[in-house]
């Protein structure tokens, strides 16, 4: 059941952002697309993190809402072509979006490795 809230938590924000931020920045402009990023995202956050319907558990892989707002993104444009077309010609920016992440991980936890054992260092020397 956690699975399945995580589902449907994370594509109910991406068909919000992918419906209804863009009409709203089409029809008032920088303020219109400003405050639909502040209501949709404030209020799926609220939902989907506070609330809890997205399962983020401690020690686990951060799951955000992100990863639904690119599915549906992908997918919305895949059906309203009616093909696979716009999904293949995405898959290099998938790639490098991939290897972004990848890097940002190894990254991040080079970096938290290193403050742990700068504080062991610390610690031992008092």
């Amino acid at each position: 059941m956690k699975h399945l809230g995580t589902i449907i938590g994370t594509a109910i924000a991406g068909m919000f952002v992918m419906g209804v931020w863009g009409a709203f920045a089409g029809a008032y402009g920088i303020a219109g697309g400003w405050f639909a990023g502040f209501l949709i995202i404030g209020v799926m956050w609220y939902m989907n993190h506070y609330i809890g319907i997205v399962n983020n558990e401690d020690g686990a892989a951060w799951i955000d809402m992100a990863l639904g707002i690119a599915v549906a993104g992908t997918t919305r444009d895949a059906f309203m072509a009616g093909s696979f077309a716009p999904i293949s010609t995405s898959m290099l920016t998938l790639i490098i979006v991939i290897a972004g992440g990848v890097t940002g991980g190894i990254t991040a936890g080079l970096i938290q490795k290193n403050v742990l054992n700068k504080k062991e260092t610390e610690t031992e020397s008092v």
